[in-house]
């Protein structure tokens, strides 16, 4: 069933659901996933004669249930029930409900999987593979120079603009998630890095479409986060450090920064996270670095 052959009410619904959603501003992408997910849903109640008015919690459950049979990972079933307790919370604004039949709907619990965290001289060996004879590697060497030393995430990067990078104070102004905007220090190595792309590398690269991007591609326009994926893909292979992703470097940031001391409240901050409750994640990665020590070291661990 394509969503055109749904009832008028779930295209209703779903229609108000994605108007709610451009309201509040939020990410196209983040519209489109909500669309697929009550999408999927609505076709699956569809199939079994339900209308938005009539699913019930049992429905709900049956739904979250023969996600999981079917194999789609907890943090997918998590991700579509919280986009169904969206589309039912709306419908009870609405006064189309008088419930919301997701919300006594626990979510799986997942799997407590850690960051992938560098260690400070794996960090070192990958930066220092990028070269500094070309445009690129000089572009490459400050984007992730940059990643590192402010904790940035594949989308902050991109978005950068030239003007984002004070060098007198040494601070990168950096537009997150939710639009909030945050100021993070940048750190000596990667000032010089900028300083060495903005100087020799850039003007190399042809400006089409991108004038104020800070980083640029090939072809002049303004780096995709794919770009940054690709290219970190690249130099990690020659450092032999396969695996490692722009949030690697972002996790690392932390890391080391808690390690060195660094206040979680500080930590939050620059990374830009709405709540403690993520950045506390890295307190883990520090618990397991430390319990791993000590089973090494202590003669009766």
């Amino acid at each position: 069933m394509e969503l055109s052959e749904l009832s008028p009410g779930w295209r209703e619904a779903l229609d108000a659901l994605d108007a709610d959603m451009r309201r509040r501003a939020l990410a196209a992408k983040t519209r489109l996933a909500y669309r697929i997910d009550t999408g999927q849903f609505a076709q699956w109640a569809s199939a079994r004669s339900l209308e938005p008015e009539s699913v019930s919690t049992r429905d709900v459950r049956r739904y979250a249930a023969a996600l999981s049979e079917h194999g789609q990972a907890p943090s997918s079933v998590a991700r579509k029930l919280a986009a169904l307790r969206g589309l039912f919370r709306l419908q009870v604004e609405l006064g189309a409900r008088s419930d919301n039949p997701a919300e006594l709907v626990s979510s799986p619990k997942r799997a407590q999987t850690l960051p992938r965290v560098l260690k400070p001289a794996e960090v070192a060996t990958l930066l220092d593979r990028i070269g500094a004879t070309t445009a690129l590697e000089l572009r490459d060497r400050a984007l992730f120079e940059l990643a590192y030393s402010s904790g940035l995430r594949a989308e902050e990067l991109v978005s950068l603009d030239l003007s984002a990078v004070d060098f007198d104070s040494e601070l990168v102004r950096v537009e997150g998630k939710g639009g909030r905007t945050r100021l993070v220090p940048a750190g000596e190595h990667a000032l010089r890095a900028l300083e060495r792309y903005l100087a020799r590398g850039r003007p190399a690269l042809k400006v089409v479409g991108g004038e104020g991007a800070m980083f640029l591609s090939k072809s002049g326009r303004r780096l995709s986060t794919s770009d940054v994926r690709r290219r970190l893909r690249l130099w990690a292979g020659q450092a032999h450090a396969a695996g490692v992703h722009p949030h690697a470097l972002r996790h690392s940031f932390a890391t080391h920064l808690l390690e060195g001391g660094a206040d979680l409240r500080a930590i939050q901050e620059m990374l830009g996270h709405a709540n403690i409750s993520t950045t506390q994640v890295y307190t883990r990665v520090e618990s397991a670095r430390l319990r791993s020590a000590y089973a090494r070291a202590h003669p009766r661990a």
